[in-house]
């Protein structure tokens, strides 16, 4: 299985009926009603973006944008990692590619990151009752 099949293999696993729904609702725009219809689940979605020309081995800026304003910061931050790791598309450069139309895109890494211990915020214990 190429990586690029495995990427899609991974956020099929983490795509349920509701989140498609809502992701297919995002692309409304670019899946006629009645072919959104006999979409049922999240392969057959990718399945017709890549025969639509929406989505490519190196052209995810259509599932990155539909992502981002899915909310989906975790299915984004997968593809991100998919781009950087194997098309080597580093996020410096991914403002000047193709392959994505969200120069904001890295904002997401943060947010799933775990802080380091320095970056966390220790509070004082509350005041004690007189």
């Amino acid at each position: 299985m190429s990586e690029y099949s495995s990427m899609l293999s991974d956020l099929s696993e983490n795509i349920t009926n509701e989140d498609l729904e809502q992701l297919k609702s995002a692309c409304k725009e670019d899946i006629p009603e009645d072919q959104s219809n006999s979409i049922t689940c999240s392969r057959d979605w990718f399945s017709y973006l890549e025969n639509n020309d929406k989505l490519a081995q190196d052209d995810l800026s259509y599932i990155e944008h539909i992502f981002e304003i899915s909310r989906r910061p975790d299915l984004l931050t997968r593809v991100i990692e998919y781009r950087t790791t194997v098309l080597k598309i580093s996020e410096d450069d991914e403002i000047d590619t193709k392959l994505t139309r969200i120069p904001s895109a890295k904002k997401y890494k943060d947010i799933i990151r775990q802080p380091s211990e320095d970056e966390i915020i220790k509070l004082a214990p509350p005041p004690k009752k007189a």
